[in-house]
């Protein structure tokens, strides 16, 4: 499947951008403040983007960033948020306000975008915390695939960053590549086994 689309804006509407590429006009639906962030019509423009492919219909949704995909994508595993709503809860608020929100548990914040209620923002809160702060933790970390691996056994990403900074601190200099690595993240699991903080 495409990861995004790249070619000239033809159109910026309220909710969907009109992107030329390879002869053909796609019309993908987007966020308020994504469409805000894209070059005017008739520069050239690039979106991730997202099929959402059902029975009944066929829509394909860009982005102006990964982060802000990956924001929609987490955001659809909550319950009660589909992608008409989640398109709406991005528009009404940038990637890093959406990040600290959750991440502060914020929820006086995310009452005030559109559409948002109260019950949903609670469950925002639980379903997403420390999962959209990925961009900027893997930034921090040198060892970018050891986080994401981690995260991918469930632990938070942000965590995942600091136990691997730490354990870096501990290491022999003497192990390198592969071999590092790998204790690199041992370690680390240990840390996060026990928690952050609380390791003697």
């Amino acid at each position: 499947m495409f990861n995004s689309i790249r070619g000239k804006i033809t159109e910026k509407l309220s909710d969907s951008v009109y992107i030329l590429c390879g002869g053909v006009e796609w019309d993908i639906s987007s966020p308020a403040i994504d469409i805000t962030l894209l070059p005017p019509a008739g520069e050239d423009g690039r979106l991730f983007t997202w099929l959402y492919h059902r029975e009944e219909q066929m829509k394909l949704y860009g982005f102006a960033s990964e982060g802000r995909r990956t924001a929609f994508l987490e955001l659809l595993k909550v319950e009660g948020i589909g992608p008409k709503g989640a398109l709406k809860i991005l528009g009404g608020i940038s990637q890093e306000e959406l990040e600290n929100a959750l991440e502060n548990e914020d929820l006086a914040r995310l009452e005030t975008v559109p559409g948002l209620g109260k019950k949903t923002a609670q469950k925002m809160i639980l379903a997403l915390k420390g999962k959209l702060v990925s961009a900027k933790s893997v930034q921090e970390s040198p060892y970018g695939d050891l986080v994401e691996a981690l995260a991918g056994m469930g632990y938070d990403r942000r965590a995942a960053a600091e136990a691997l900074n730490r354990a870096e601190k501990e290491l022999t200099p003497n192990a390198t590549g592969a071999e590092r690595e790998k204790l690199l993240f041992k370690e680390a699991i240990v840390y996060l086994s026990v928690g952050i903080g609380n390791r003697e």
